[in-house]
């Protein structure tokens, strides 16, 4: 496990070590007065492992992101590591003795194993050495002509020290296309484009969690000549530059969890093939492209096909708006916000989105079908028919009318527009004797049959409740319902209210209720 004080390495400092199933960067290596031998000064990962900031009795040995972040410990109790072909052995264990003494049977016929292990190793596809002790490669040459096909390597949290390192075991792996390097500390190369040469073949890279910035990022990247997906989750990117002659055959970046600075999110426009762009858990609460008018293509982001910006502090209606001008976008997430309808159900919400967003084909991971869309845009016209009336909608909508409703104008050419009976909103008493046909399911109980029942649009969900317990001796108190429509295949709607009617949740006649219990 530890080394002995003259084994320390020379270039101990900065090094990589584990210690105690915790990973550390050696800050210091040296005596601390007035204890005898030598100590290894370390800086945590996990900052609560630590015990200081780096000084002991007034003197300052080195320094830590954490004011707790750092130890001292010996270096008995420390590992530097192992190359990367004794972390494969470790890790794809072989007895080649037992292995070769055994027979197998296939169809009766005896068989001898032949070279297993070395044949084993050359045809795996990949490598998988996640939290593994491996630091650096080994003598040269070795992993080419053992581990020769390997086209995907993942190194997440191990103890690479630097992209040097990674360098040397990368340029033995002439197939490698994607590398996970996720819960490291590497340090940044003097010259990037000198490690060009490691990295031409490859296509994917993952860096979630090492605390980068953007500016590091777009530092290293000259490395990756071919890279198409990016993935830099959970590092410490705030503002966004622009990616000037950099990763231009990125088709896929995640900037998942990290607080961005909104305003900059415009920078990635200069990626003129991103197609894929994560932005979720970011804090975004605004998107505006002010090239283009309400209704028109932006030039930004000409090739994005798939955005994701769910959890996120959006709360406007106009963002999506803009998210309209993009020209390619076909798939957006967009759970966790709080776009709201003007009746608060979140099933009304998703066809506002789906209404106003007409090229889209997935919404929130559930296709959008014909009749989806069309149920959608004819609901959207009659919700805010009266405004486009209001506004001139007969001969002229506002300008203030359009703005809101960009789509509103090309709807009622595909429609026509709406008639004034449609508008009107219906009767309380129609209302409350309006009988629905629907179906309670029980997913948690395999064995319980579905129950239709048909039950007014004005019965609150406190009675629905008291109805199930007397059917399932459940206490009202326990029970969750969800429920599904055929409008909207795949997407399973909260009933959080007990106080709100099935109308205010928009349930319709042949939707299907989901009882769960505790």
């Amino acid at each position: 496990m530890g080394v002995d004080e003259a084994e320390v390495p020379v270039d101990a400092v900065g090094k990589r070590v584990s210690c105690g199933g915790e990973r550390a960067t050696v800050r210091y290596f040296g005596p601390v007065p007035p204890t005898a031998g030598l100590w290894l000064g370390v800086e945590w990962d996990n900052p609560d492992r630590g015990k200081h900031d780096g000084s002991h009795e007034g003197v300052q040995y080195f320094t830590c992101r954490h004011p707790t972040g750092g130890s001292f410990v010996r270096p008995a109790k420390v590992s530097f590591g192992v190359d990367y072909l004794t972390a494969v052995r470790q890790e794809y264990k072989i007895d080649s003795e037992e292995v070769l003494s055994e027979e197998i049977s296939i169809s009766k016929k005896k068989l001898k194993w032949g070279n297993i292990k070395e044949r084993g190793f050359e045809s795996l596809p990949s490598v998988l050495l996640s939290r593994s002790d491996v630091s650096w490669s080994g003598a040269d040459g070795e992993i080419r002509t053992t581990t020769p096909n390997v086209e995907w390597l993942d190194l997440t949290g191990t103890l690479m020290s630097c992209w040097e390192d990674v360098a040397t075991i990368s340029q033995q792996l002439d197939r490698l296309e994607g590398l996970q390097l996720s819960y490291n500390r590497l340090r940044l190369p003097p010259d990037p484009s000198a490690l060009r040469h490691a990295f031409s073949a490859l296509k994917v890279v993952v860096l979630n969690g090492c605390q980068l910035t953007w500016p590091q990022i777009l530092e290293c990247a000259p490395m990756w000549p071919q890279l198409e997906d990016l993935c830099v989750e959970e590092n410490s990117i705030t503002e966004l530059q622009r990616p000037e002659g950099l990763l231009q055959s990125l088709k896929s970046l995640s900037l998942s969890s990290n607080p961005l600075v909104q305003d900059s999110v415009l920078s990635l426009s200069a990626l003129p093939r991103l197609e894929q762009l994560n932005l979720s858990k970011t804090g975004l609460s605004v998107i505006r492209f002010e090239d283009a008018a309400p209704g028109s293509h932006t030039a930004a982001y000409a090739a994005l096909k798939n955005l994701n910006l769910d959890h996120n502090s959006i709360t406007e209606w106009f963002v999506v708006n803009e998210l309209a001008k993009l020209p390619s976008l076909v798939r957006l997430s967009c759970r966790g916000n709080k776009l709201v309808s003007r009746d608060g159900n979140p099933k009304t919400a998703n066809q506002m989105l789906i209404a106003k967003l007409g090229q889209l084909v997935v919404l929130n991971s559930c296709e959008i079908h014909a009749d989806d869309r069309r149920g959608a845009e004819l609901d959207y016209i009659k919700m805010f028919g009266e405004e486009w009336l209001k506004a001139g909608g007969r001969s002229q909508p506002s300008p203030q009318f359009i703005c809101e409703h960009p789509r509103y104008q090309a709807l009622i050419s595909k429609y026509g527009a709406p008639e004034e009976g449609e508008l009107r909103k219906p009767e309380p008493f129609a209302l409350k004797n309006q009988l629905l046909k629907i179906t309670f399911v029980f997913p948690d109980d395999a064995n319980r049959k579905p129950l239709e029942k048909k039950l007014p649009a004005s019965m609150v969900v406190q009675k629905v409740k008291g109805l199930l317990y007397r059917l399932l001796k459940v206490p009202a108190a326990d029970l969750r319902l969800t429920y599904t429509s055929p409008k909207m295949v795949g997407t399973e709607f909260e009933i959080d209210s007990d106080l709100k009617t099935l109308q205010f949740y928009s349930i319709e006649d042949g939707d299907q209720v989901l009882v769960r219990w505790s």
